[in-house]
């Protein structure tokens, strides 16, 4: 465990004095997404500025460095009989808080458990002029006017440098359990969202090759009873399957010769009308597709579904690999970087090229 800050905030307020960019990097297991890094560009690295800072298990709190890997924070909440909710994908041993943070990505509990984005509590942020600041705390109700923590869900390091994290966490369920049967794919759609809409214990909703997973978890008595009343067989080593689908791991998303989809659209729409392999997740809200196809064909599909597309991984990374933005949007977005990066020194073009 080290504090690495001021060594950073060194290298950020350098890297300014001399015109120069700086591409953040933490674990080194999310480098496939977004577009390209620039190659005339800097490294940062927040890989050794590890560490819990504080952790109080009765409030539900927890405070890392950002470079503090995955792993290592399940494995102390796990002395507490407690987790993180949303289920942090691990693309690798290395894969870090900070950058799941940066990179949005959460697993498949998101649509009961929230997203990593609602279980922040507060972050610290080195900016593009070297200042350090604090934005949110560490209680649940801690946000007066605009919510700097959770606008860093998703920007992929483009307005700072995360320091710190702060995050709610919650008690790991004390059972669980997975359904299975076979279901073809224009009737799983409304099936996942009717049990979804049912008070029961579910906390996984997916499809593949024909078959339709859910998983139950929570009170051992509310896991065994809605199994009872539920349809589909109890899978053997569910929760290898989850953590596979949580990691990427799957054998669906194995290789990087076809290009890797990701869908996040209204839960109730219908089945894309597109050839190709698909993993249904989230009870219909992320839909991933493996298939030769560019951004400019898939985005009206995703737009009549009620969400948007990017190129999750694969492909050509040159180009624009984000759904397109309105231009009120983007010129709220631009007016956002310069405020905290007014020289555009980290991650130029990593999730736009206009940004």
């Amino acid at each position: 465990m080290a504090d690495m800050t001021q060594q950073l905030q060194e290298q950020v307020l350098q890297a300014r004095s001399n015109g120069q960019k700086l591409n953040i990097v933490g674990g080194g297991t999310k480098a496939f997404m977004g577009r390209a890094a620039d190659s005339d560009a800097g490294a940062l690295s927040v890989a050794e500025h590890t560490g819990i800072v504080e952790y109080h298990p009765v409030e539900l709190v927890l405070t890392v460095r950002a470079g503090t890997p995955i792993k290592d924070i399940e494995a102390a909440l796990a002395e507490e009989g407690q987790c993180l909710h949303f289920e942090p994908p691990r693309f690798g041993s290395a894969s870090t808080i900070g950058g799941t943070l940066a990179c949005n990505l959460s697993g498949p509990a998101r649509p009961w458990s929230g997203s990593v984005r609602d279980q922040v509590l507060g972050v610290r942020l080195l900016n593009g002029k070297g200042e350090h600041l604090r934005f949110g705390g560490q209680v649940m109700k801690n946000v007066a006017g605009y919510d700097v923590s959770r606008l860093q869900a998703g920007a992929m390091g483009t307005l700072g440098v995360i320091t710190e994290v702060s995050l709610k966490v919650m008690p790991k369920p004390a059972a669980t359990m997975t359904l299975i049967q076979d279901m073809a794919m224009d009737e799983v759609i409304d099936y996942m969202n009717r049990r979804a809409g049912e008070p029961k214990p579910i906390t996984g909703a997916c499809w593949l090759d024909g078959k339709v997973y859910l998983r139950l978890s929570g009170a051992r008595s509310a896991v065994e009873a809605t199994a009872e009343k539920w349809s589909g067989d109890v899978m053997e080593n569910g929760d290898d399957f989850w953590q596979q689908v949580r990691d990427l791991q799957h054998d669906f998303f194995a290789g990087n010769d076809v290009p890797l989809w990701r869908f996040s659209v209204d839960s109730t729409a219908a089945t894309l009308n597109m050839e190709g392999n698909w993993f249904i997740d989230w009870a219909g809200s992320q839909r991933w597709y493996r298939g030769e196809a560019t951004l400019s064909d898939l985005e009206p599909l995703a737009k009549a579904a009620g969400g948007q597309v990017s190129l999750f991984r694969g492909g050509d990374r040159s180009g624009e690999v984000m759904h397109s933005q309105p231009e009120a949007l983007k010129a709220i977005q631009r007016r956002v970087k310069n405020s905290f990066d007014p020289d555009g020194i980290f991650n130029p073009g990593r999730l736009y090229s206009w940004l």
